[in-house]
């Protein structure tokens, strides 16, 4: 029997405290009951064995090697941010976001998760941190304190929140500050990844993709129609925005 598993056994220890000791050893972020209790979306954080937690490491390694500069042979090298866009509201975009950008700050990667979703911000609300300020002030021109968050209980994992959600979203995204901030960012972290407003709102999406220079897709099985998702990747391309895939989200 293993150690943990006799301790949980003779009553010494909960799986949860096991839990804790492995993420320790093993350096990863392990959220536990507390954190379940307050960001029940966060999967990767609260389950890390699960199911769904396995399949957010598999889509990662996908995206890394898809998108990483020069994982593949004749890829530019230039490193990019990664816009995450889906065709309706309700198909689970910010939910995907939360725990891919969890996955890839589990590698050791400064990442930053950009809450571009101007119309429906929820990002702050997901991993409780303050919303006061953000995106929308520094795309608006207004500079002040730091106002990328650290999330609590995550090594590497930093979020930039919307702020005050403004009334002309798509002119803040189209304008030139964003890809300015965005190429900034770049410099600052590892990964960047940016959640985006539904395609039904508006360009919103592909604009920011666009900003980006690549674009997942997430789309909700068996809701999702063929023909919105067959216009939201021309619209991407038209943009010379990279798709870097699909996912069809059953949560």
């Amino acid at each position: 029997m293993k150690f943990g598993e006799a301790a949980i056994a003779l009553g010494f220890a909960s799986p949860d405290d096991v839990l804790h000791a492995l993420a320790q050893q093993f350096n990863y972020s392990y959220g536990g009951a507390a954190t379940e209790k307050t960001s029940p979306e966060l999967a990767v954080l609260n389950q890390p064995f699960s199911q769904q937690a396995e399949a957010f490491r598999a889509i990662r390694a996908q995206i890394l090697l898809r998108t990483q500069p020069g994982s593949v042979e004749g890829a530019p090298r230039i490193k990019k941010a990664l816009a995450v866009v889906s065709p309706n509201t309700g198909d689970g975009k910010t939910y995907f976001c939360a725990n891919l950008a969890v996955s890839l700050a589990q590698l050791g990667g400064r990442t930053l998760i950009v809450d571009a979703d101007l119309r429906g911000p929820r990002l702050h609300g997901v991993f409780g941190v303050d919303a006061k300020s953000g995106l929308s002030g520094l795309l608006a021109g207004r500079r002040g304190d730091s106002v990328i968050r650290a999330v609590p209980g995550v090594a590497n994992l930093f979020v930039l929140p919307v702020g005050i959600s403004p009334p002309n979203p798509l002119e803040l995204l189209q304008g030139p500050a964003f890809g300015l901030l965005l190429h900034e960012l770049l410099t600052k972290f590892d990964h960047v990844v940016v959640d985006t407003p539904a395609a039904q709102y508006g360009a919103d999406g592909v604009v920011a993709a666009a900003r980006c220079g690549v674009a997942l897709i997430v789309a909700r099985k068996d809701q999702a129609r063929l023909q919105a998702l067959q216009e939201l990747v021309q619209n991407l391309s038209a943009v010379n925005a990279q798709v870097a895939g699909v996912v069809m989200n059953e949560f």
